[in-house]
């Protein structure tokens, strides 16, 4: 897999913010940055003339199939005409989550895009890689995940799948991700955690809330977490820390204020991936899982800095209706470096290393990577009587910004030097010779959203989003200037039909647009350029359900979809739009419980192709790091005396995938079991000690577990060797 750097630049996306359509106006003009329609995040929604309850992030479920992010309010999951879950701390506490990736081994739509050890998180969903600049948002508003993100202080990771064009201007079809960070709570609460695990790594944090002023009307909420990083890898010892404050201030019954503030940085040599030997696939044992490629006297460690926050006025309107405003900003500082292996094997659509196993090594440095973003958004939801039926009502006005500022970067020939000897010496290259492509985006975003019961069975859903883009790019050395601007109108149809009691059919068809940039440093004769925006289109066919009946209780789902997108290949020396990827997909779910036993299980099965390429010799061809076909599965029981005590098994299969675009080479499918444990010991009062240990790779399987395509280069990335780790956590 390329240089993660090396990746495709794509503008960040916008930041989001929530307020009443009467002050929406004033409000976009005041910072000229407007957001789009994603939902805020909160966990719950008032009922018709009441704003939420102070501290909704601690009563997000465990697990569920619906997510906020999606913007049809406070349905319950069976009513939703979409695929979503959410996936509380807890859950992912549980599951031995360490990072956001780790959210692949809980929804078998979701799998790893480029994922390593000291660098940020890459997701595909449904098959289609997510847009680190464009399908992330945190609270509800547009995030760049071009940093890694850490959990400490979330409430819940939400995952919205398939195309996002009512809820986001600009997204790949995949879906979206939203990051719920942790609010005051109703009752105060303490808690410290620490922990380690059998490669050195170690970890403390500390979580704090309080509520305080009359009749408790003003929260706080601190979140600090410090670790030292280490792994199986060779050369990968880092640190990362957290710093997080939330407040909240319930002005009357009627209005409430909320802020936040995050910082947080990273710092962790990266461990850049394998390759075919030649257009040979080597085995799975024929490298050490210590290896790091990236392990030079002269390597340093990427460093990612982060600076969020966010500002929300919700006001209750009375007669069913109310508003929002929320604006947002992230601050984004990057130095990235390596020792970076690339090829150089030409196969007849990619980049191998050597057959003679033998790789090059390109210095590569960028520091000092800055993203800036920042949005305005305002929401306006209510309920009316339209000819004898209800409507519940959603308008939204976003305006966001978005800028680069890239310096001129190194990426300069070192040496060659054997795969499985990867410390010999090759001399550093730190030449900054290579000119980095700066962008500006600006987009203004009106959407509006009708919900429609016609009966107690029949209901319906007509959305719309206008995005109006403007987006500009200019090299570091003033060339290659572009300027692009666009209008794109997104909509999305909805048709329930209820079946069943809490069992709904529903039919639904939507559209997405996207935004791409050929790849810098690439020596394309358009590299870093931004291309014009172009749409997807998505229809689905599902059924969801949910059931109680004595101690059995749970939520299940099955659907069909058909995705279209464009897509970006270099054609005659220029990254440009060349043909279309189809995919068409069954997934189902079923999770809950029977009496002390949980069961959480997903599959999908996807066929995916490419259509209408100008290189014949592609079209039918499965793409690249796609499985066939995904399992996961997560059951757990829990004895009540003399203490409770959780045992859980999460079992991941992933099926065969291709690893070259001609479809000559696949990797085997795999399977992976991790295990882990957690008891709650009570010391009396308000004190209980939360112990978990978690065992990731129960039985040490060794696999390529990835191989992802990037830059023109095919990549592989082994399975990480069997691990253990153990936390501490005491509330009080």
């Amino acid at each position: 897999m390329r240089r993660l750097s090396l990746r495709p630049a794509l503008p960040c996306r916008p930041v989001a913010v929530s307020v009443s359509v009467l002050t929406l106006t004033a409000l976009c003009g005041a910072i000229n940055a407007q957001a789009e329609t994603t939902t805020t995040a909160t966990a719950t929604t008032p009922s018709a003339d009441e704003l939420p309850a102070i501290g909704v992030s601690a009563s997000i479920v465990k697990r569920s199939a619906r997510a906020g992010i999606a913007g049809l309010g406070e349905l319950p999951a069976w009513q939703t005409p979409l695929q979503a879950q959410t996936f509380a701390a807890d859950t992912m506490k549980d599951a031995g989550m360490a990072r956001l990736s780790d959210v692949s081994k809980l929804d078998a739509s979701t799998t790893d895009s480029y994922n390593t050890t000291g660098y940020w998180d890459y997701l595909s969903i449904r098959g289609f890689k997510l847009d680190n600049a464009y399908n992330y948002r945190r609270e509800g508003l547009p995030i760049s995940a071009e940093t890694r993100l850490l959990l400490d202080n979330k409430a819940a990771v939400e995952l919205l799948k398939g195309t996002s064009g009512l809820q986001s201007g600009v997204s790949s079809p995949g879906g979206l991700v939203n990051l719920l960070v942790k609010r005051p709570t109703a009752a105060p609460q303490r808690s410290v955690e620490v922990g380690l695990d059998d490669a050195g790594a170690q970890r403390g944090a500390l979580d704090v809330s309080t509520r305080f002023g009359a009749d408790g009307a003003m929260g706080l909420r601190v979140n600090a977490a410090a670790s030292r990083l280490n792994t199986h890898i060779d050369n990968t010892k880092g640190r990362a820390y957290l710093l997080a404050v939330a407040t909240d201030w319930r002005l009357s019954a009627d209005t409430v204020v909320e802020a936040e503030l995050e910082h947080s940085r990273t710092q962790q040599p990266s461990v850049p991936g394998l390759s075919l030997l030649g257009d040979a696939l080597p085995s799975d044992t024929a490298y050490r899982r210590s290896l790091n490629l990236n392990d030079q006297a002269w390597t340093q460690p990427v460093d990612l800095r982060g600076l969020s926050g966010s500002l929300r006025w919700r006001q209750n309107l009375g007669q069913g209706w109310d508003s929002s405003v929320m604006y947002g900003f992230q601050r984004l500082r990057t130095d990235d470096r390596a020792a970076f292996p690339y090829g150089y094997t030409e196969l007849d659509h990619g980049i191998s290393f050597y057959d003679d196993g033998t790789v090059d090594i390109y210095d590569y440095r960028s520091d000092n990577e800055y993203r800036h973003s920042q949005a305005l958004k305002a929401e306006l939801n209510g309920q009316v009587q339209w000819g004898g039926l209800q409507h519940q009502l959603r308008f939204s006005v976003m305006r966001s910004l978005y800028d680069t500022d890239i310096k001129p970067q190194a990426y300069n020939y070192s040496g060659t030097i054997a795969v499985n000897a990867p410390g010999t010496p090759v001399p550093a290259a730190p030449s900054l010779d290579v000119a980095g492509t700066n962008r500006w985006e600006r987009s203004t975003e009106w959407s509006a959203l009708d919900h429609i019961r016609f009966s107690e069975t029949w209901q319906a859903w007509v959305g719309l989003r206008h995005t109006q883009l403007t987006r500009s790019s200019v090299q570091t050395d003033g060339g290659e200037a572009i300027r692009l601007s666009q209008n794109v109108t997104t909509p999305w149809l909805a048709l329930g039909w209820t079946v069943a009691p809490q069992t709904q059919a529903y039919l639904s068809w939507g559209q997405g647009i996207e935004l791409n940039a050929a790849p810098r440093n690439t020596g394309l004769d358009n590299a870093g350029q931004v291309l014009p925006a172009l749409k997807s289109r998505q229809t689905e066919l599902g059924i969801k359900g949910q059931h109680r009946a004595g101690r059995i209780s749970g939520q299940w789902g099955a659907n069909l979809f058909l995705i279209h997108r464009p897509l970006a290949e270099e054609v005659n020396n220029r990254f440009q739009y060349d043909g279309e990827a189809e995919h068409r997909g069954l997934e189902g779910f079923w999770q809950g419980r029977f009496g002390a036993w949980g069961l959480a299980a997903s599959a999908m099965i996807l066929d995916a192709e490419r259509r209408n390429s100008a290189t014949a010799a592609l079209n039918g061809k499965e793409p690249v790091n796609v499985p066939r076909q995904t399992v996961k599965l997560s059951g757990s029981h829990t004895w009540a005396a003399p203490l409770p005590v959780t045992l859980q098994m999460d079992v991941i299969h992933e099926g065969r995938r291709a690893v070259t675009d001609d479809n000559r080479v696949h990797l085997p499918s795999w399977t992976r079991a991790d295990l882990s444990l957690r008891a709650v010991q009570s010391l009396g009062g308000p004190y209980n000690i939360t112990w978990r240990v978690a065992v990731h790779n129960l039985f040490d399987v060794r696999a390529w577990r990835e191989s992802p395509k990037e830059f023109g280069h095919y990549y592989l990335f082994p399975m990480a060797r069997r691990s253990v780790m153990a936390s501490a956590q005491v509330d009080f």
